[in-house]
């Protein structure tokens, strides 16, 4: 993977982990409202697909190196 590839792999991860980081601490906060809710989790599950798929990018990065 070029060094491009991995450095989006890389900020991807970690915006991922902040944001889904926000979305837990503005959910115990009570912070969403009811129906806002599905679209949250959805958000939330979104950003867990993205950091799976980056660490799979940065694991097969570090294997051809």
């Amino acid at each position: 993977m070029n060094k491009p590839e991995k450095q989006l792999a890389e900020l991807a991860n970690r915006a991922s982990r902040s944001a889904i980081a926000v979305i837990d601490a503005m959910s115990q906060r009570g912070a969403v409202k009811g129906e806002e809710m599905f679209t949250i989790g959805q958000l939330r599950d979104q950003l867990t697909q993205i950091i799976q798929l980056a660490e799979m990018v940065q694991s097969d990065s570090d294997e051809e190196d």
